[in-house]
């Protein structure tokens, strides 16, 4: 598995609305929007250089970014990487004995096709891996 470059920084937050405003004061603009049903959050993404931050509300008490805000402060959730071919990518890592959440992709913000890596896998942090659409 090569990561070719980190997509985003997922940043949590109780409220999408103050925590976009407080970006934007801070000279950040928004992107792109999304809800993300599957995950129960609503996501704005702020590009900064060939990265971005994603801002992540939960929409319901029973979502992961529920759950981590809960137990956390707001702040930095997971670190996204693009990999070229995710499926080959998660039989790596499981073939080496990486940790995962997500055996199999998911669909992700804006239609991706993403999965976790267990934060034990990761020195603790959460990362998550994202295969882009094909052109």
């Amino acid at each position: 598995m090569k990561p070719l470059r980190i997509d985003h920084l997922g940043i949590a937050v109780p409220s999408l609305d103050e925590a976009v405003a407080a970006y934007e004061a801070l000279g950040f603009r928004v992107e792109a929007r999304h809800f993300v049903p599957s995950e129960q959050v609503r996501t704005a993404f702020l590009p900064v250089g060939e990265s971005r931050l994603e801002l992540l509300e939960a929409t319901d008490r029973s979502s992961a970014i529920a759950r981590f805000l809960e137990k956390r402060a707001p702040g930095v959730h997971h670190v996204c990487v693009v990999v070229e071919d995710i499926d080959a990518a998660l039989a790596e890592l499981r073939g080496r004995g990486v940790p995962l959440i997500d055996e199999s992709p998911r669909v992700g913000a804006g239609g991706c096709r993403v999965a976790f890596v267990h934060p034990r896998g990761a020195a603790g942090v959460l990362v998550e891996l994202k295969e882009e659409p094909k052109a």
